[in-house]
């Protein structure tokens, strides 16, 4: 096919250890009418309609154009212009443009521990979506464009360029879809005074109910809305904000704990080293000990 341009590669054994590597990536204008896909592509990736397929990789594809379908196990999805495709291994799928329309398409397949291990810690991605609709975006078909030609030089190296550009490339796609319901609406700039609030107020406990009240809003309503746009709720949100300036306090000064727990308005120094061991990772003692080590 004349408006079709596609790339299959084989990770070497150093690639494959990086923990994400490309199997392929390409891009096509499917006219109206036209066989899809077209009999050129590998064996192990051609597919039937009929038939359908299972991949053992992740695959992305990027419908900006044209109209059609999507079927997996989950359930049938009408696909439009601004659609991303997600499939998944080992999970049966099958799509088409519609005869009427056609589509333009930008696609990239992958594998890898670490592409396994994004797409299980993401909220979005881990509840298995097969369309999601995102819109046109000039920097996502910036970074599908570069990946795309990147594979088709193959040149040395390219897996590790191309893993970042990957890496961005979703972490765009998850920012649109995270975003998508605020961009210019009212409950965002109340969210955002919210978040600001919360930070001014880091010495201390908030009141969520009257917090909620300043931005005219229900506590369950804000609850929800808060938690959709920072990913956390707004309790949750205000601990980490105090724990990453304990974080500070105790990397740039030598106050004692007990005087830090306090002053950020924990209960107790020993509620306070729980609850920053939970999420830090190392208690604050050892936090301190490590940064004084590290400046010997």
């Amino acid at each position: 096919m004349d408006n079709e341009l596609f790339q299959y590669v084989t990770p070497n054994e150093s690639e494959q250890n990086w923990g994400i590597y490309l199997t392929v990536a390409g891009k096509a204008i499917i006219p109206p009418q036209a066989e899809y896909p077209s009999n050129e592509h590998p064996e192990e990736y051609y597919f039937t309609w009929e038939e359908g397929r299972t991949l053992e990789e992740y695959q992305i594809n990027y419908i900006t154009e044209g109209e059609g379908i999507m079927e997996t196990e989950f359930g049938r999805y009408q696909v439009g212009p601004g659609s991303i495709l997600l499939v998944y291994p080992g999970q049966w799928h099958r799509y088409k443009p519609s005869s009427k329309t056609g589509w333009s398409e930008h696609y990239i397949g992958f594998s890898g521990i670490y592409a396994r291990y994004l797409f299980q810690h993401s909220e979005i991605l881990c509840n298995h979506p097969s369309v999601l609709s995102i819109g046109f975006h000039d920097n996502l078909m910036q970074l599908f464009n570069q990946i795309i030609d990147l594979v088709h030089d193959e040149k040395p190296g390219f897996q590790y360029v191309c893993t970042g550009l990957l890496i961005q490339l979703l972490g765009n796609i998850l920012y649109v879809i995270k975003n998508q319901g605020f961009n210019g609406k009212e409950v965002e700039r109340k969210i955002r005074h919210a978040r600001m609030r919360l930070q001014e107020q880091y010495s201390g406990a908030v009141d969520m109910e009257k917090l909620a009240l300043t931005c005219n809003m229900g506590y369950s309503h804000f609850r929800k809305m808060f938690k959709k746009y920072t990913g956390m709720s707004p309790l949750q949100y205000h601990n980490m904000f105090r724990l990453q300036k304990a974080k500070e306090l105790l990397s740039e000064s030598d106050k004692p704990i007990k005087k830090i727990a306090l002053e950020l308005g924990f209960q107790s120094e020993h509620y306070f080293t729980r609850l920053f061991k939970k999420k830090m990772g190392v208690t604050p003692s050892e936090l301190r000990e490590e940064k004084q080590s590290a400046e010997k």
